[in-house]
């Protein structure tokens, strides 16, 4: 079932709207030997799903076959809207006269959407239930979920992106678009020009690498991207960086896609189905 709520964010100090999908019976259920989904106490496996610039909660729904994997799979999945706000904090000293409040979105999305949600919905927040996703922008978000929550969610999967930098991405835009997202960056120019792809020395990629050293467990990291996206050459030094920190990472590149919602949907339905260690099933109630 899809359920639409919005409420009163605290973190953005207005009314936002929030996408859920929680698994229905379905008629292939009993054949397939899943449990019953409609007993007191039971709980759901949950993916928070994170949009890219210019979407919003609807995006998912609009654009992939994300209600059906989630029933498939028996997988809650939350869905909020970001808008273009990269889910970082705004700055007091940035706003508008117009605006009061500055929008704390990374706050938002890493501390109170998982609290309102777990208040009011049945899912379940321990480590081994909770998986992060994101495509492009969303993918940014993933990362920083990966990193910042390591103790609260154990996988992660990056769709065409990773821990970047909104500014970098459209500097490549600026200068290697063709209309299309199927370009290629010329790292060696923009380099030239003191634009490095990743900030390796950024505060994202630090408590990665130290947490890494200090031995605590680490998501298992999923990175796609498609063979003809102009995001590879950002996603490949993420990959890359992570690896040698000592992050599990899995790393999937399609020849024939760009930046395109066939190929979300694509790697959507393989990490739900393959990658993610997923139990399939409901968790029944004790």
């Amino acid at each position: 079932m899809v359920i639409k709520f919005n409420f009163l964010s605290q973190a953005l100090m207005k009314q936002t709207n929030v996408t859920m999908i929680l698994p229905s019976w379905t008629l292939f259920d009993t054949v397939n030997g899943k449990a019953e989904s409609y007993l007191p106490g039971t709980k759901f496996q949950t993916l928070y799903l994170f949009h890219g610039g210019t979407g919003d909660d609807s995006d998912y729904i609009n654009y992939s076959n994300i209600v059906r994997y989630a029933d498939d799979h028996k997988l809650a999945v939350i869905m909020p809207s970001g808008y273009n706000s990269g889910y970082e904090n705004e700055h007091e000293g940035n706003l508008p006269e117009f605006k009061p409040w500055p929008g704390r979105y990374w706050d938002y999305i890493f501390e109170e959407l998982p609290r309102v949600c777990a208040s009011l919905f049945p899912i379940s927040t321990k480590r081994e239930d909770t998986f992060v996703a994101g495509l492009s922008m969303g993918a940014m978000a993933a990362t920083k979920w990966a990193v910042y929550g390591a103790e609260r969610c154990c996988a992660a999967l990056l769709m065409s992106g990773g821990g970047l930098e909104t500014q970098k991405i459209m500097h490549a835009v600026n200068q290697f678009n063709n209309g299309a997202t199927n370009f290629s960056v010329d790292v060696a120019k923009m380099e030239a020009q003191g634009v490095h792809l990743v900030d390796q020395e950024n505060d994202l990629f630090q408590t990665a690498k130290r947490i890494a050293e200090e031995g605590k467990p680490l998501p298992k990291i999923i990175m796609t991207c498609g063979g003809d996206d102009f995001m590879r050459s950002f996603v490949y030094i993420c990959r890359d960086l992570l690896k040698g920190y000592g992050y599990d990472v899995m790393y999937e590149e399609v020849p024939g896609y760009a930046h395109e919602w066939d190929f979300w949907d694509l790697s959507l339905r393989k990490a739900l189905k393959e990658w993610l260690p997923i139990r399939h099933d409901v968790i029944l109630g004790q």
